[in-house]
């Protein structure tokens, strides 16, 4: 029955982001959901890293932002094919990742963010001091749309609305694969405990690496879709600031959950639009909410729903044991007098 229900909402989730263009008529409103689906991907990579290995990266904004400038660079300034350089673009920021994973994953806990945290920055210097190559402070523009592949074109919103979605539901398929393989539960067992996941022959660097290596392609990909969709791309993408929005989406919508990232992207996304004219106060108003929720309800919301929906099936199979064991009996008592009747 849990399983019906939670197809049903699947369902209704991509039915409503497959006609949302259809039902709002509205060029702002669909420019700002593809926003939210390009940053949904790049939450699902910082998701598997945090939520399911249990290593906290605060460099994702970083391998965003070379995601974005790689493809930027090839396109723009190699003059190279736009599928040719988005590929590209997707295996440096892994190779990047790679190398930085290399060195940063020999720290673990708080010491792993503080690396990972200080990695981004520097990226961010990179890109902002590094006028020659990137433009610096000017920012690149000029970036093209998604070439054609076919005859399907990608020069409108809306074909690029449909075409950012359907990366999104591969990436969340892909990542429903990995958490619900083998190498999920490994990443799993890592988390809840790396000591005893070497004890039983887990190889904790190797499974560790290509998580991180993973979170950065996801990373990478979101910001070369950024870079494609936007069309110009600045220093601030790299800012440790994306990190920390990357970060509040993922704990309001739940870590360590599958629909943890979409829910909290959406929720984040569109009351920060409602609340525009409050924007340089958001921190005062998402800063305290934040901490009470991570107080209260550590998991996010998925993950406070799937408590309390774990708690109601609990009480349910102890209210059901409780009705069994009084039938029981009552079939007990009524068997009883017949039998003390057939011995007299």
């Amino acid at each position: 029955m849990k399983i019906l229900k939670r197809q049903y909402i699947i369902l209704a989730m991509l039915l409503f982001a497959i006609f949302f263009p259809l039902l709002t008529q509205n060029e702002y409103l669909v420019h700002v959901m593809t926003l939210s689906f390009i940053w949904m991907i790049g939450v699902y990579g910082l998701n598997l890293l945090a939520g399911y290995t249990g290593y906290l990266s605060l460099a994702h904004a970083g391998f965003f932002a070379i995601g974005a400038y790689s493809l930027g660079l090839l396109t723009v300034k190699a003059q190279m094919n736009f599928w040719a350089a988005f590929v590209l673009a997707l295996v440096i920021t892994s190779v990047i990742g790679f190398l930085v994973g290399l060195i940063a994953l020999r720290n673990k806990e708080h010491f792993f963010a503080i690396y990972t945290l200080c990695v981004g920055y520097i990226i961010y210097l990179v890109i902002d001091k590094w006028d020659s190559l990137t433009e610096g402070v000017r920012g690149l523009i000029g970036i093209p749309a998604p070439g054609n592949i076919g005859p399907i074109s990608f020069q409108t919103p809306l074909s690029q609305y449909y075409l950012v979605l359907s990366i999104l539901l591969l990436s969340v398929l892909v990542m429903y694969r990995i958490i619900h393989s083998l190498t999920g539960r490994t990443y799993i067992a890592i988390r809840n405990s790396e000591e005893l996941a070497q004890t039983i022959g887990i190889s904790t660097i190797k499974n560790k690496l290509a998580a991180f290596v993973l979170s950065t392609f996801f990373a990478g990909l979101s910001g070369a879709l950024y870079a494609s969709f936007i069309r110009f791309i600045g220093p601030d993408i790299g800012h440790t600031v994306i990190t920390f929005d990357l970060l509040t989406y993922l704990l309001v919508g739940g870590i360590g959950t599958l629909s943890g990232p979409i829910v909290g992207t959406v929720l984040v996304v569109w009351i920060s639009q409602q609340l525009q004219f409050l924007q340089d106060y958001r921190m005062l108003i998402f800063g305290p909410v934040l901490t009470l929720l991570v107080i209260f309800y550590p998991r996010g919301i998925v993950g406070a729903i799937a408590s309390w929906n774990n708690k109601r099936a609990g009480r349910t199979k102890q209210l059901a044991l409780k009705d069994t064991q009084k039938d029981d009996r009552f079939a007990s008592s009524e068997i009883a007098p017949e039998n003390q009747v057939k011995e007299g």
